[in-house]
């Protein structure tokens, strides 16, 4: 399966970029072919400018051409994972940027017909889609909140994607706490799940 891996994180040595090596490690052992994107080591830029939202519905093809290696990517994979650490119960900026910036009309959506209605979805490619995060908070709290990363993810992305889209989230909870065979086992989860992924 073509796969596109997202990585959001300014640190290389973090937790986080081990999550990312082992991920990549996994789907290539299993013989996906893969792509990678590194939003910080690329310093892609996450602010949509004024001109972007000026643009943003009446020549949705100049701001495409502004990310078009991004928007490639999108629509080469047939699925994709993305990897980053939950900071105040969201996703990073850079990360939040990228989706404001690359999942644009006609891209990854269609504007909605009408009042009332949701948007459609133009991702048909996307057959697979696995989220694997970190948060400082145990998983009771987020539930109460509402867990906005998740939903955002395995919620609000979903209609975008192909009808029988293969969804999977992998989180490890109270990272402030953890213990390093807790860090341990959880690196290996990620590798056997990946790993376990269907080919087609």
């Amino acid at each position: 399966m073509r796969l596109l891996l997202v990585f959001c994180h300014p640190d290389p040595d973090s937790f986080g970029a081990a999550l990312r090596r082992a991920a990549a490690d996994a789907l290539r052992g299993a013989g996906h072919e893969l792509r990678e994107i590194d939003l910080y080591a690329e310093g892609f830029d996450p602010v949509f400018s004024r001109d972007e939202k000026r643009s943003y519905l009446d020549d949705t093809a100049r701001n495409v051409a502004g990310v078009a290696a991004h928007v490639d990517a999108l629509r080469w994979a047939e699925g994709w994972v993305v990897v980053y650490p939950t900071w105040f119960y969201g996703v990073p900026a850079m990360l939040k940027g990228w989706l404001d910036r690359v999942w644009l009309p006609g891209v990854a959506f269609r504007v909605a017909s009408a009042k009332q209605r949701r948007i459609g979805g133009e991702l048909d490619n996307i057959r697979l889609f696995v989220g694997i995060t970190t948060s400082g908070s145990p998983w009771w709290w987020l539930k109460v909140i509402g867990d906005p990363g998740r939903s955002l993810f395995m919620k609000g992305l979903r209609p975008l994607y192909a009808r029988r889209c293969a969804m999977r989230w992998l989180q490890l909870y109270d990272m402030n706490h953890v213990t390093q065979g807790e860090r341990e086992a959880f690196v290996a989860r990620v590798r056997r799940e990946l790993a376990a992924l269907p080919l087609r």
